[in-house]
């Protein structure tokens, strides 16, 4: 059965990369570029992996992290964001982020990071 992927990012494009490019890795892909219904959307299913920009209107990333840290303690998440400081990356870290990317992503180490969070 494949795996399913959650990916949550206001910027269009970012939704659109990320869904092509795993999609056709085999992975089972859901895109939300309003993190609000994105929320929603995870307290309605469980997914394997949730790639999640940090900074969003409405909810962000942090917000989104620790609610599927408290429903689903073994899904993998994701962090992407154009905002990457030190502080944020030892932040997301605390919050049990399996791993964390500046933008622009680099595609294939975020296919690289995608098999090993779902251990491919």
């Amino acid at each position: 059965m494949a795996k399913n992927i959650i990916v949550i990012d206001d910027e269009e494009v970012v939704c659109r990369m990320t869904k092509m490019v795993l999609t056709k890795e085999g992975y089972e892909v859901e895109t939300f570029t309003d993190s609000k219904k994105a929320l929603e959307r995870i307290k309605e299913k469980k997914f394997d992996l949730v790639i999640t920009d940090l900074k969003m209107e409405d909810v962000d990333g942090m917000d989104i992290l620790k609610t599927v840290n408290k429903l689903y303690p073994d899904a993998k998440v994701i962090m992407i964001t154009a905002y990457a400081t030190l502080d944020t990356a030892i932040e997301a870290l605390r919050g049990h982020v399996f791993d964390f990317f500046p933008k622009p992503i680099k595609i294939e180490e975020l296919k690289k990071s995608v098999k090993e969070a779902l251990g491919k």
